[in-house]
């Protein structure tokens, strides 16, 4: 599930970094140092987070030391590498950084501590709901939401003047261009992993539908969950997809963009700074809008992504690693990685900030959708869910939605208890 929904490519925007720069401190690795305890920090590869953790280190005052230990890109990767150190009650992790999939499995295994009182008011402080649902489990707080994502609906002003509010809408609108023999193709994630689960989620979620029951203990897959099958055969048949649709990741899809044969594109906002710096001739013609839904009437509902700030069981310092944790994702370091990373904030006044304007042009969608978005269904067993939800979905052409929904309710159920499914 590499990358899942953040999206790959964090790219900085070197000409706003000076605008929100960061005072840099020495960096520095190891244990207990002269009685200042070291916080290790593992957190996924983000190429400004080391001046975060500078930052904070300078604003501790000798409290704490933060260490930053970088995970691998991958999101298998990271979750695995987590995953056996804190079964083996490893006390060299302090803040683990999660992604948002991931809170239901640490803490019901016992392995990060709950947030309470005055640090989990600070962490709630101004943060949206969707994000704030995401670090939830079993309603107690396990993390603080660091950043969010979601995808937007891009477009080409030269060939669509206005957007589609509907799949049907950009489906036709797709085909009509491909008979005139103009770019046509709607570029998004099709491969088996974690982003065609995001994409049948999407839909499920815009269909009014679950996937599970409210509690994340038994399969409900509903009627709503049965047309979201229809909905995604129904894309991936139509051709309008790109030939490598069914092997098609996220900056896959953003090349595919670039290269001039999409009309559309659904995908992550890192997508824009990197259309600027690498379709010069395209970029004046791309515009935004809301995610595709179902029904015109009914707006769409968007997974969201991200990474939350959790604190180890087995922190030898966890009081230190609340503080630092909040000092990570506090409203300047959000603003920070926003305008440097391309990770949105998920606090919401981050977005008022002058800084955010130029770096994020399409923030009221993001910030919109964010608001009215959906989050995956919620289970410790979420990565066996995923592997079944995405074996089953590919290739999506093939999808036939009445059996696979009756093959899912199964499998769905069994990978819920841990049956024939490896994590």
């Amino acid at each position: 599930m590499a990358e899942r929904s953040r999206g790959p490519g964090r790219r900085r925007v070197a000409a706003l970094a000076a605008a929100v720069l960061l005072a840099p401190t020495a960096a520095a690795c190891g244990g207990d140092d002269g009685g200042v305890p070291v916080i290790n920090v593992y957190y996924s590869t983000e190429q400004s987070f080391q001046q975060l953790v500078d930052d904070c280190n300078k604003q501790a005052e000798g409290r704490y030391r933060m260490v930053y230990q970088v995970l691998p890109r991958a999101a298998d990767e990271q979750r695995v590498q987590m995953v056996r150190r804190l079964a083996a009650q490893d006390s060299g992790m302090d803040v683990l950084g999660l992604d948002v999939t991931w809170t239901a499995e640490f803490a019901s295994a016992k392995w990060i501590r709950e947030w309470t009182g005055q640090n989990k008011e600070e962490a709630s402080r101004g943060t949206l709901e969707q994000p704030l649902e995401s670090a939830t489990y079993e309603d107690k707080l396990y993390a603080a939401p660091k950043n969010t994502n979601t995808q937007l609906l891009w477009y080409r002003t030269d060939l669509v003047p206005n957007p589609p509010k509907t799949w049907d809408e950009m489906i036709k609108m797709s085909q009509d261009l491909k008979s005139q023999g103009k770019p046509y193709e709607i570029d998004t994630m099709g491969a088996q992993y974690e982003g065609l689960v995001v994409l049948y989620n999407n839909m499920v979620a815009s269909s009014g539908g679950k996937i599970l029951n409210d509690d994340g203990t038994k399969v409900d897959f509903d009627q709503g969950a049965v047309d979201a099958l229809g909905t995604l055969q129904k894309f991936a048949s139509a051709g309008v997809t790109n030939p490598s649709f069914t092997n098609t990741q996220e900056d896959a899809a953003r090349l595919q963009f670039q290269g001039g044969s999409g009309a559309f594109q659904l995908n992550y906002p890192f997508v824009w700074p990197a259309l600027q710096e690498g379709a010069p001739d395209l970029k004046d013609k791309v515009k935004w809008a809301r995610y595709p839904g179902i029904d015109a009437g009914t707006p769409s509902k968007v997974t969201i992504g991200g990474f939350n700030l959790a604190v180890s069981a087995y922190s030898k310092h966890p009081e230190e690693a609340f503080q630092a944790a909040l000092c990570l994702r506090s409203p300047e370091h959000q603003l920070f990685s926003a305008v440097n990373d391309g990770v949105p904030p998920t606090i919401e006044s981050v977005y008022d900030d002058p800084k955010m304007d130029e770096a994020y042009p399409f923030k009221a969608d993001i910030l919109a959708q964010i608001k009215d978005g959906a989050n995956r269904p919620v289970t410790p067993a979420y990565q066996n869910l995923s592997t079944v939800l995405s074996a089953t979905l590919s290739p999506p052409a093939d999808i036939k939605p009445e059996q696979d929904a009756d093959t899912l309710r199964g499998a769905i159920q069994d990978a819920l208890e841990s049956k024939g499914v490896l994590p």
